[in-house]
């Protein structure tokens, strides 16, 4: 279960600022004046800190009860701006646009992609297939993963059956861009983190019935 101690503002109102935030094109700002109009008197600069803190924190509690992805994966990244400069968004997703993983990077090199698999493969089992674009970065590190595991999976460059993935990180860079860029690769990680949640629940990859926003609220119980 997520704790609440110490905060001087109700669960709930807590968790309805970090949803809307990783969910709608708001700013903390809006969701400052969206409170002040439910009574509720609270800085955006704390909104903010609430969703560093409890985003990570819904995200890992999200994937104890995430579904299996396919073993036929699609691999890209997309970029996202960190103090002025762009940094490397990994994300994976199977044939049926199910996110499988992702990973912000400083770096778009073998040793990124390496640590994107690692961490999919080590949550979600080994794929059969990895579809990736023509980067070199990319092919290197599945072989790389192939030879140091002993393991085959195997490599498809097919851009087509990558658009997949590429219209997905449309729902991210959409929420990102009214952000105009990070102040830092910490709040970035925890952020991406909460919308990614979100997007995933909305796909329906959560072992639950119930509506989506009840579900991303229930994380912060169950987790």
């Amino acid at each position: 279960m997520i704790s609440f101690k110490g905060r001087h503002h109700q669960q709930d109102m807590i968790l309805q600022c970090v949803r809307w935030y990783v969910a709608y094109g708001l700013s903390y700002r809006d969701l400052e004046e969206l409170m002040q109009e439910r009574g509720y008197a609270v800085d955006h600069s704390t909104i903010q800190r609430w969703v560093v803190h409890y985003a990570p924190r819904i995200e890992k509690a999200f994937r104890s009860n995430k579904k299996r992805t396919g073993v036929r994966w699609r691999l890209d990244e997309t970029y996202v701006k960190i103090k002025g400069v762009w940094k490397y968004f990994y994300r994976a997703v199977d044939k049926h646009g199910d996110t499988v993983d992702f990973l912000l990077t400083a770096k778009r090199d073998t040793k990124a992609v390496r640590r994107f698999l690692t961490k999919a493969i080590g949550a979600n089992g080994k794929p059969s297939l990895i579809n990736i674009d023509k980067s070199a970065a990319n092919t290197a590190a599945i072989k790389q993963y192939n030879s140091d595991e002993n393991k085959r999976i195997k490599i498809r460059q097919c851009k087509y059956l990558n658009n997949i993935v590429e219209q997905d990180h449309r729902f991210i860079k959409r929420r990102i861009r009214p952000m105009l860029g990070f102040k830092s690769f910490w709040s970035a990680r925890a952020t991406l983190a909460g919308i990614e949640v979100w997007r995933m629940l909305k796909k329906g990859q959560n072992k639950s019935s119930l509506p989506a926003w009840q579900q991303f609220y229930s994380l912060a119980v169950t987790g």
